[in-house]
């Protein structure tokens, strides 16, 4: 007789913890669930730095230490042409350099519309930074270019209007996230503002 009512016992202790995991259950799933924000692996950035880049070059600037200069190998590549590779951050800003002669500007401005214009249909929008130094006579436009995929984020010109033109775009050494990107984005757009502050012509 013990032994059954000790069972009942047993039963109903298993019964109601049973029913007590069934309510706490249910009224856990009745909330709304809210989505979390995305997490962004922490980038960390050098300390800001510089140095000169003055060779045979018809130009000068001040480039990040934190950065090395190599010639453009590429095939398409003409005299001048030069990569500024950001190993750590995974990024290279591209400067190809071009005479003027004769109304070529124009055909140069054209180009770098052009090449601009490709990253239109994936871009938020684009903010333009003029650059002017009339002493040195160094002019151009900065170009941000927002937006989740644009491969290029940072496109700029540099010319004197009458003997030379340099053209720069930064790109990713992999499938842009912009949004993830933009702390260092912002970083590196702070670098093309410096080297266009401190370009001079020879």
């Amino acid at each position: 007789m013990m032994k059954i009512k000790s069972l009942s016992l047993f039963w109903l202790s298993g019964t109601l913890t049973l029913w007590i995991a069934s309510v706490l259950l249910l009224s856990g799933c009745s909330e709304t669930p809210t989505p979390r924000p995305r997490a962004y692996i922490r980038i960390d950035l050098p300390e800001k730095n510089y140095t000169m880049f003055d060779s045979t070059f018809p130009y000068r600037f001040d480039y990040p230490v934190y950065s090395q200069i190599q010639p453009d190998t590429s095939k398409t590549a003409l005299p001048y042409w030069l990569n500024i590779e950001f190993g750590k951050l995974k990024a290279t800003l591209f400067l190809s350099y071009k005479p003027i002669k004769g109304d070529e500007l124009a055909t140069y401005l054209e180009d770098n519309h052009l090449f601009l214009s490709r990253h239109i249909p994936k871009a938020s929008g684009i903010e333009e930074m003029v650059v002017e130094n009339k002493a040195s006579r160094v002019f151009g436009m900065i170009y941000n270019v927002t937006g989740t995929g644009a491969a290029s984020p940072v496109q700029f010109y540099l010319t004197d209007s009458i003997n030379h033109f340099v053209r720069g775009a930064l790109y990713f050494n992999f499938r842009p996230n912009n949004d993830s990107l933009r702390p260092v984005i912002d970083f590196l757009n702070e670098d093309i503002i410096h080297l266009a502050e401190t370009f001079r012509w020879k």
